[in-house]
Formats: structure tokens, sequence, C-alpha cells
């Protein structure tokens, strides 16, 4: 996917319901390669994502509920945000049936919608680095712990399909201790906008 210019944005795809995400954790994952989520009207073009299964010892839901991933085990279709490190807001979005407690981390977006807000926000102008991580996307998107639990067909959150083909790689996931070894990590393949690169 090239760089896109300060032109107006693209075009969006057929808007994303809930049943999309009660499906297999990893058939949805690769699949929002491509797809574009606003917040507010503030987002852009999913190009980086990692799978996390109840069966996986990374998953936050592999050792049952607690508090913070309750909305982990209901149904599909909504939005689990999270504090990593005490330090930044994650989001996820639920997926498989209830109880299934499997989701998906959205890790990072090509800006497209809203980029003046997003510069605000991170209090940088480098587009490239705006929402190179999730954290850097959450802070760019003002996605809060208010935003848990949040259905992702609802304002103020909206999901569109992917419009155009793209090549999807996958690896190893980043920042984990556990399960290093799936390759559970989505994203474009050349992307400007990754967290980390994927190899060659």
């Amino acid at each position: 996917m090239a760089p896109r210019s300060n032109a107006s944005p693209p075009r969006l795809g057929k808007p994303l319901k809930r049943a999309f995400f009660g499906r297999s954790v990893h058939e949805v994952a690769p699949e929002l390669i491509g797809a574009t989520l606003l917040v507010d009207g503030v987002g852009g073009i999913i190009v980086e994502v990692e799978a996390y299964h109840h069966t996986d010892p990374a998953a936050h839901s592999y050792r049952g509920p607690t508090p913070r991933n309750q909305v982990m085990f209901g149904p599909p279709g909504f939005a689990y945000v999270y504090r990593s490190y005490g330090i930044h807001w994650c989001v996820n979005f639920v997926c498989e049936e209830e109880g299934s407690a499997s989701a998906v981390l959205i890790r990072a977006l090509e800006p497209t919608h809203g980029i003046a807000a997003m510069r605000r926000r991170r209090h940088l102008r480098d587009v490239h680095a705006l929402c190179s991580g999730p954290g850097k996307l959450t802070e760019a998107l003002g996605i809060t712990i208010a935003h848990n639990a949040l259905p992702l067909d609802r304002a103020p959150i909206a999901l569109h399909a992917r419009t155009e083909d793209l090549e999807v790689a996958s690896g190893i996931r980043i920042g984990i201790t556990k399960a290093v070894e799936l390759p559970w990590r989505y994203g474009v393949r050349g992307s400007k906008f990754l967290s980390k690169p994927f190899p060659k």
C-alpha cells in the first residue's frame, strides 16, 4: 500500500457489523488488514494486528475471567480496552462465540481521517509515526477505558471493510514472553506505517 498524500481521504468500504467478528480469530485478524477504523470520525486504515486465542498463554483470557478482561468472554463485536504496562491504552476487537474470549489487538494504522486531530493529540507531525504502535494509535484516536465494552458497529466507533487488494504478511507477535513462536501477527507487507517491518 503506497503512502497517501494530503488529498481527501480514500473512499470507505461497506460497514463491518458485529457478525463479522463471530468467527475464528484467525479468520478475522487477516481480514481486518486494510479495513478502516474510525473513532468519532478520526482514524485510518488498519495495517497491523495480532490475534490472541483463549488457548494461547499470551492471551489475557488464558487464566479465566477477571474484572479487567470480562468483555472478552462476552459476545463478539465489542471493544476490549486495557492499560499496557500502566502507561498506554490498547484496543482489541472481541471475536468468536460468547465465552471463547479471543480477540484481535490493533497494532498500527495508516492515518487517513482527522490527521490534524491526531497530530494535536500526539504532539508530532510525522504522519508515519502517528499510529505506528498500539499505544500510539489509541492516543491518536482518543481511545481510553471509556471505550471498553462499546460495540464496534455503533458510534463513536465505525469500521469499514477494505476496498483494495493487499499483500498480507504474517509473523511472530511483538513484546510478549509466552507463545512467542506463533505467527499470529498480520500486516501490510512493506507498509511505512507498521510498528515493526515483517521479515522479507
